[in-house]
């Protein structure tokens, strides 16, 4: 072999002697190797624009999250102006309840003001009218009464005539009241 390439390797025996590491040529180990085995990838990443296709990536990767970022900001602010309307239409649809119950409560009144007004004249009607059928009543009553006097007189008087007079004093009775016209 030759000086230039030789390969020295260092173990480590059992009885605790350090053994040699390989090398090529004496100066160029392992860690030699590794560093340049990352340079080459360095370099062929470099070459290769591996890192402006990473940015790349990553610049449409933060595009499209600032997208959904934005679209869902946008569905968040619709969500937000549909929850104000609906708590405005609720607002209002609670305002005009209450109006529509203010209405009917007032409707209400007016319909038992407007009841005791019909049942107040339908009182004095009812009124009126038995004290007019009262009146009629009593009318007919004391026409009756006069009519049954004027009967029961003109029977006493008849009765009185012909046990009181005889046909002389009739006689003289028709002459004063003929001499009297």
């Amino acid at each position: 072999m030759s000086d230039s390439t030789q390969t020295v390797a260092h173990t480590e025996a059992p009885g605790g002697h350090e053994a040699a590491e390989a090398t090529v040529a004496g100066i160029f180990g392992p860690g030699f190797f590794v560093a340049l085995a990352m340079l080459l990838v360095f370099a062929l990443a470099i070459w290769k624009k591996v890192p402006s296709a990473i940015g790349k990536s990553l610049d449409k990767k933060i595009a499209l999250i600032r997208e959904q970022l934005d679209e869902a900001k946008a569905l968040r602010d619709e969500a937000e102006a549909l929850k104000a309307e609906y708590e405005s239409k609720a607002k209002s649809a609670d305002k005009e309840a209450k109006a529509m119950l203010k209405r009917a409560e007032s409707d209400a009144e007016a319909i038992v003001a407007k009841a005791a007004e019909d049942a107040e004249a339908l009182v004095a009607r009812r009124q009126a009218m038995a004290e007019a059928k009262i009146a009629a009543e009593e009318r007919s009553a004391i026409d009756e009464i006069r009519a049954i006097a004027a009967r029961s007189a003109t029977a006493a008087a008849a009765r009185l005539i012909t046990e009181r007079n005889d046909a002389k004093t009739d006689k003289a009775l028709v002459d004063r009241a003929i001499s009297g016209l």
